[in-house]
């Protein structure tokens, strides 16, 4: 239960990162604006000699940006918006019992979370003056640790007395935004991907002011911050309720928005909810491997073959994966066919059940339908010839309601209309359901609705789909990502249609 938790507080910070729980509303403005004014306020500073000139940062570009962001918000770097300078050394023996608040690296590395308002060490008049300190709305975080993904640990400073700050930890002055949604963003996937990326060491862990100032991070309004950090503390609570309560999972239908479902695949598909293990081997193998066997198959005519498919460019990658992943074409791991045309003269009211798109859409919801369409058993036996779907095949919708997938089961026996549906066969060793949370995505979602075609209905078709891209795994991750799914996405059955309004990125 504990691990769950700490999955679900995960995914609810990348969430709020990436606008997923709250509504953009106009009234908020933009994102623009408060940068402008930030720069105003830093230049203000800097002209009274609070803060130092720096240099300035270069500009973000398209490749270092992982995900999409609301419209109203902006990618800036950490550096831009605050400014980031280390402490003041503090030894033990010069804290007290009385005097002046100051804080040390030892309480932010083990006593406080993500915000504090009142120190728990003192020190005396002489060494707080000579030291470097935080006011209401500042951050600190430390700059050494055990691990390279609990460094720069951030905490937020919301007390109103000044406070004197030791060694080992920086001090972000904050210029006008919301400092508990700048700790939230330190704690995010995406933030510890950076932080991994840059520190060094191996006992002890180190990173500097530098490279924290050079983070990119997602920028909301600040009002739109605020609502983040409401949202945030109100989901917090329930998860936290859950670890105490242990095992009352029907507790967690109340807990997320309706795009965390989303968010958690999302995360899934980018390697961000799986570790990667050497053990695995990379999926250049994996890929290889199967290229081998369609060639196999190719030769003996079980096979026909294709086009090859065009190389991939750097601009149909939409996001980083890990470095033993590989990008591929869906044509290049599942075999993507349709059905031989069945009239409808060949209809029957028994037989061998015959699916649209209806009645695989009802399979991929529901698990099972109510059908009243059939074909013969001889017509069935001549089709066989030709290929129906075997288990562990993925049938998708291919009108109306696109992408809808459901996992052919050892027990099912049917057939299906051309066109209508379109068939995956997996016959190279994927993980079907692996194929299918890629189904479900964020990422192949987008690649569909840009680029269906129709005029009253808009269709998926085989062509379009071999060539959408996704991300290959080993194949011992595709099944550590289903695990884990298979856990989570249970737990986010019920949405909260009051965030986000239920409806798709």
């Amino acid at each position: 239960m504990t691990t769950i938790c700490e999955d679900l507080r995960k995914a609810v910070l990348q969430a709020a990162i990436q606008g997923k729980l709250t509504q953009q509303l106009p009234e908020d403005g933009n994102a623009e604006a408060l940068y402008k004014e930030i720069q105003k306020e830093k230049q203000r500073l800097i002209k009274e000699g609070k803060i130092k000139r720096e240099k300035p940062l270069p500009e973000i570009t398209e490749e270092e940006i992982p995900f999409d962001i609301p419209e109203n918000w902006k990618w800036v770097h950490i550096g831009e918006i605050g400014n980031l300078v280390r402490g003041s050394g503090i030894k033990k023996d010069e804290t007290t019992s009385t005097g002046y608040q100051c804080v040390r690296y030892g309480e932010i590395y083990t006593t406080y979370y993500h915000s504090f308002s009142n120190a728990k060490t003192y020190t005396s008049d002489a060494v707080y003056n000579k030291s470097k300190h935080i006011t209401k709305g500042d951050l600190i975080f430390t700059l050494t640790g055990e691990n390279k993904q609990d460094i720069a640990k951030t905490i937020a400073y919301l007390g109103d007395d000044s406070i004197a700050v030791g060694g080992d930890l920086a001090i972000w002055t904050n210029h006008l935004c919301d400092p508990r949604y700048l700790s939230f963003y330190m704690y995010s996937s995406f933030a510890i991907e950076q932080k991994r990326a840059v520190a060094t060491g191996d006992i002890i862990v180190h990173i500097s002011c530098d490279k924290v100032g050079r983070f990119i991070m997602p920028l909301p309004p600040l009002a739109e911050q605020k609502r983040i950090v409401a949202k945030v503390d109100e989901l917090m609570a329930k998860v936290a309720e859950l670890k105490r309560t242990e095992g009352d999972i029907k507790a967690l239908y109340e807990v997320f928005p309706g795009d965390m479902k989303a968010s958690l695949i999302q995360s899934a598909i980018q390697g961000r909810l799986t570790e990667q293990f050497p053990e695995d081997g990379n999926a250049e193998d994996l890929y290889n491997e199967i290229q081998t066997e369609k060639a196999k198959l190719i030769k003996e005519g079980k096979l026909k073959k294709e086009k090859p498919l065009p190389e991939i460019t750097e601009d149909e990658i939409p996001f980083d994966i890990p470095e033993n992943w590989k990008w591929i074409k869906f044509g290049d791991v599942v075999n993507i066919v349709s059905a031989r045309r069945v009239h409808q003269s060949d209809w029957k009211s028994s037989g061998i059940p015959f699916y649209r798109a209806r009645e695989i859409a009802q399979l991929a919801i529901n698990g099972h339908v109510d059908n009243d369409l059939f074909i013969s058993k001889e017509l069935y036996s001549k089709f066989s010839v030709s290929g129906v779907p075997q288990p562990g095949d993925l049938m998708v919708t291919a009108v109306g309601t696109l992408g809808k997938t459901y996992i052919v089961q050892p027990s099912d026996v049917f057939y299906y209309k051309d066109a209508s549906v379109i068939c995956l066969e997996n016959r190279f060793g994927m993980d079907s359901q692996y194929l299918k949370y890629i189904m479900e995505s964020d990422m192949l979602w987008q690649q569909i609705t840009s680029n269906s075609a129709g005029t009253t209905v808009a269709t998926l078709t085989m062509e379009r789909m071999i060539k959408y891209v996704i991300p290959l795994p080993p194949l011992a991750e595709q099944k550590r990502i289903v695990e884990k799914l298979d856990q989570l996405l249970p737990l986010c059955d019920a949405i909260n249609a009051e965030i986000a309004g239920g409806e798709r990125a």
